[in-house]
């Protein structure tokens, strides 16, 4: 569950059952396919950025992407698809900073 005060969700590359998420490069599809939900939204080129809203990283080591909160406002459906993506995954969801 997201706290409603949260400014990011963590979504890690790790199932609820600990094991590792393949694809091994899931973080960046996913991210890639969230490129153009963009403050002020896409322009040309955005595509070739990823979205500040949605960016990949390492958290402790484990494949992740760094959700900002705002898209949830900015972009519901984005949110949505980034939600029920991890859902359907079961991949772990943390409140970030």
């Amino acid at each position: 569950m997201v706290l409603p005060s949260a400014k990011q969700i963590v979504i890690l590359g790790r199932t609820r059952d600990g094991k590792t998420f393949r694809p091994s490069d899931w973080a960046e599809r996913l991210a890639g396919v969230m490129s153009s939900f963009r403050p002020g939204g896409a322009t040309p080129g955005s595509h070739l950025s990823y979205s500040p809203w949605c960016v990949p990283n390492l958290v402790d080591g484990v494949k992740a992407v760094i959700v900002n909160t705002e898209l949830r406002a900015a972009e519901p459906m984005a949110w949505d698809f980034v939600m029920n993506f991890a859902k359907d995954n079961e991949l772990e969801i943390a409140d970030g900073k």
